[in-house]
């Protein structure tokens, strides 16, 4: 949520900056409801001075014996009261729509955010490995999509039968498979200085609205009986394990991931990505987040892209690097990283991790302060980041296209095996 009282200085850079992001923004609602809530204060100020004015009135005049005058006094007193009632009544609903039109209102880009219109406006940072060149190997490589069931390692139909569309299973070697990247990403994350965390898959409104997935992204959502949401990443719980409290600077940054299942309605992405287990309903993932001080946050930004790469990397996957610009960037961030390895049934590059700095955006809606005594006085809202690290099931997908063999087989990559209990090859199987 960006800071009220920077949107009512800054009206001109908001209006560019929400251009720039291609959202909407409505000045002059913003401008008519801060006026009314200025008129509404200022009336407040004016009764209660009248209020406490005449109510020393009532103690002199009953001194001097004006029992008539007093009561008159009293009686407009009164009057005051009920009119501050509906004062006050009319001020906390213009205070509700102001809050509810800034929930609706994406973070400020950085200053390092390209402007861009879309995807196509984001420009590469740098690449790492070289994608395996199949037809030099004399074979046409498999999608994910046909290779793991052909494997009996994924069976989509059954999954569909449990479910509905968009949802799989796993069997065999590729659960195994599953289990062996989760613990690889955790642990080697917890091996950089992440503090591991075991989260809820539920989450409260109160809490998604911390991450600004509500109000805004409810019909992305799915959502219980009783009001609990299912979570759509640990970002959501690991950045409000601290809402509203008050962190200690010394302790900062702080660093926490944690593997949780996640669930999208991919309400916005009809049509998109519908092979395949790249864009699905229920997914793993291995989440990281920070709790950063201001002036260090792009800097520990640039750390958290590091540790995602690192787990490309030790996969000895390709993958690039790229910015997201304004127009391409998610809702509560300021500057974002997106990495996407290299997938031979697309012939391109898909995002496999997303890395956000959201500057106090995050921390304004939950409450999230430190402390410095040592260099200002009270508080300020800390700035949180996210990462992923990684999105599993397309860490999965990437493994199984890339380490495909001509025999059909899959070699697990090396820094896998001992997850997998040794196994070097995944050859096919009964499901």
């Amino acid at each position: 949520m960006l800071d009220i009282k920077f949107v009512r200085d800054n009206q001109e850079l908001v209006a560019e900056a929400m251009a720039n992001r291609n959202a909407a923004w409505d000045g002059a609602r913003f401008s008519e409801l801060e006026e009314s809530r200025r008129e509404a204060i200022q009336a407040e100020e004016a009764l209660q001075a009248e209020r406490n004015a005449l109510s020393k009135q009532v103690g002199e005049l009953m001194k001097a014996g004006k029992r008539d005058e007093a009561e008159a006094v009293k009686a407009r007193v009164s009057a005051i009261k009920d009119e501050l009632e509906g004062l006050s009544a009319r001020r906390a609903e213009v205070d509700a729509a102001l809050t509810d039109m800034l929930m609706r209102v994406p973070n400020l880009p950085s200053d390092t955010t390209p402007v861009g219109k879309d995807e196509n406006d984001n420009p590469e940072v740098r690449r790492w490995g070289t994608p395996r060149d199949f037809a030099a190997e004399g074979f046409e490589p498999k999608a994910h999509w046909d290779l793991g069931p052909e494997l009996g390692i994924m069976d989509f139909e059954r999954g569909v039968k449990l479910a509905k569309s968009r949802f799989y299973l796993l069997g065999g070697l590729g659960a195994r498979l599953e289990r062996a990247l989760i613990n690889f990403m955790a642990d080697t994350h917890a091996s950089r200085g992440y503090k591991e965390w075991w989260c809820p898959a539920l989450a409260s409104a109160e809490t998604l609205t911390g991450t600004a997935q509500l109000p805004k992204f409810e019909e992305d959502l799915f959502k219980t009986t009783d009001g609990l949401y299912l979570i759509p990443t640990a970002e959501v719980q690991l950045t409000n394990i601290h809402a509203g409290e008050v962190l200690d600077a010394a302790k900062l940054p702080l660093k926490y991931c944690a593997f949780t299942p996640c669930f999208r309605s991919e309400a916005g992405a009809a049509g998109r990505d519908t092979r395949g287990i790249i864009r699905v309903h229920q997914f793993s993932k291995v989440e990281m987040v920070k709790y950063a001080k201001p002036e260090e946050s792009f800097d520990d930004l640039e750390a958290m892209v590091a540790d995602a790469e690192n787990i490309l990397q030790k996969l000895e996957l390709p993958y690039r690097v790229i910015t997201l610009c304004t127009g391409d960037m998610g809702f509560s961030a300021a500057k974002t990283y997106d990495l996407e390895v290299w997938l031979p049934c697309y012939n391109d590059y898909k995002e496999i991790s997303s890395c956000s700095c959201c500057t106090d955006f995050q921390a304004r809606r939950a409450n999230i302060k430190y402390r410095d005594p040592e260099n200002f006085k009270g508080t300020r809202f800390v700035h949180t980041l996210n990462g992923s690290g990684l999105a599993v099931g397309r860490t999965m997908a990437a493994v199984i296209e890339n380490y495909q063999q001509p025999d059909g087989t899959i070699r697990v990559p090396d820094v896998l095996v001992p997850y997998m209990g040794g196994v070097t090859v995944i050859a096919p199987e009964e499901f």
